[in-house]
């Protein structure tokens, strides 16, 4: 049964003819004809009506159907049919052409959509990484090659259960990214735990990434203790060979017979030498602890200028020249950054100090950070990359851990120190971030 539109245009389309119809017919039959050709016009006329009104119906209806075809076919992602009409000159054909070129389109937009489908899912089975998704009900809704292989099951019998069932229930809670040890039926260890949130058909899904970090971190804490064994082995070796020297000297003194007046003299420089040597070693040592255990930061406002100004009067070897700097105040812990700028101070002074130059402080704000700089005359940077190493250190009586401790602080109030030489004149700058508000 034809639909309601058709029979529309179909009753328009005889209606349109009618008047015509009429007239022709009552000339036909009022004239001076004869019955048979009367009866045959009346037949022709009828029929050519007739054929006009159905020909008008088809020109209409059969776009709307093809057109009706092809947003079916693109409804089923179905981009193969096309629609034939010459010229965008009407409205019709300029729909007609719009609707070829929406299909062209989508065809492209899911050809690469496919492809970047096949790349995704080939690089998922190939990452060395466990990556689930699960829905709002803990449910597992996707899972790649590593992660089957970390529980021990393929996808088939893995899929639909819930995170309390594989158990990962622990890792879509709590702090992420964090490290911390799991155990699951094809491995043990300490894992990097990572989580996202996205929407999948309008609802909410979780990302879970575990990673293995046990080989890295095992291998980054040998090289962490290796280098403490070979600094610790050094810094001990150098003051227990005098000792050792001087410890035997005094033996072979005490033992000569004609030991006299010159022995108390020799006696008094070794014990003064082993005093000096276990003292620096006693430095050494303290120096270390008082590294590997620098305090979380008590954060509390400090304003920069009042900062700067106090804490460069403490350095009386130079003078030190302090620009004027907008006013700004950070939230930050007092002491801790007095320590770190007194470091740099310090060293600018003793770089300073080589070539008689000067040390200078500057300070600007920016979008949600202030930076400081220390800059001073000296002969500049060597060009080294060991300058944050621990205990290393280019001054005959330095320590190694001044540079060290300050970055320390910086970090662990989110900001940054970095060292560079000057571009202006000889000597190096100190560049300290810090941001104006730190997360207590």
């Amino acid at each position: 049964m034809a639909s309601t539109h058709e029979r529309q245009v179909t009753r328009l389309a005889l209606a349109g003819g009618i008047p015509a119809l009429i007239v022709a017919l009552w000339l036909l039959w009022s004239g001076d004809y004869t019955s048979r050709v009367q009866w045959t016009l009346s037949v022709v006329v009828v029929v050519a009506w007739l054929a006009f009104a159905f020909s008008v119906r088809e020109r209409v209806i059969r776009p709307l159907q093809t057109l009706s075809n092809m947003l079916a076919a693109l409804r089923e992602r179905d981009y193969s049919l096309r629609a034939r009409r010459q010229g965008v000159d009407d409205a019709l054909g300029l729909v007609i052409f719009e609707l070829n070129v929406l299909t062209e389109e989508l065809k492209q937009r899911r050809l690469g959509s496919l492809e970047a489908a096949a790349l995704l899912e080939r690089v998922m089975s190939e990452i060395d990484v466990a990556v689930f998704t699960f829905d709002a009900d803990d449910a597992l809704r996707l899972v790649n090659a590593s992660g089957e292989r970390l529980l021990g099951q393929d996808a088939d019998r893995l899929l639909g259960r819930r995170a309390e069932e594989l158990g990962l229930a622990e890792c879509l809670r709590g702090e992420a990214p964090r490290v911390q040890e799991l155990e699951f039926p094809a491995a043990r260890g300490r894992w990097e735990v990572r989580r996202g949130s996205f929407r999948q058909q309008g609802k909410p899904h979780q990302l879970l990434v575990l990673a293995d970090v046990s080989r890295t971190l095992r291998e980054e804490e040998r090289q962490a203790w290796q280098r403490l064994i070979r600094v610790l082995g050094h810094e001990i070796n150098n003051s227990l060979t005098p000792i050792r020297s001087v410890a035997q000297r005094l033996t072979e003194l005490l033992g000569r017979p004609d030991a006299d007046g010159t022995l108390r003299e020799d006696l008094e420089r070794g014990l003064e030498l082993i005093a000096g040597r276990s003292e620096s070693l006693t430095r050494f040592l303290s120096a270390y602890a008082r590294l590997a255990r620098l305090p979380p930061p008590k954060l509390a406002p400090v304003d920069v200028a009042s900062w700067i100004q106090r804490v460069a009067r403490l350095e009386t070897r130079v003078s030190v020249e302090i620009a004027p700097g907008t006013p700004v105040v950070v939230t930050a812990d007092g002491d801790q950054l007095d320590q770190l700028l007194i470091n740099l101070i310090a060293n600018a002074t003793d770089a300073a100090l080589t070539t008689g130059g000067g040390v200078k402080i500057r300070w600007k704000a920016r979008a949600h950070m202030v930076d400081v700089e220390v800059i001073d005359g000296g002969p500049g940077l060597p060009e080294t990359k060991n300058l944050f190493v621990p205990f290393f250190t280019t001054k005959p009586s330095g320590s190694g851990i001044g540079l060290v401790l300050s970055r320390q602080i910086a970090e662990a109030h989110g900001g940054r120190l970095t060292l560079s030489n000057r571009r202006d004149a000889k000597g190096g700058v100190a560049s300290l971030s810090l941001p104006l508000s730190a997360a207590r």
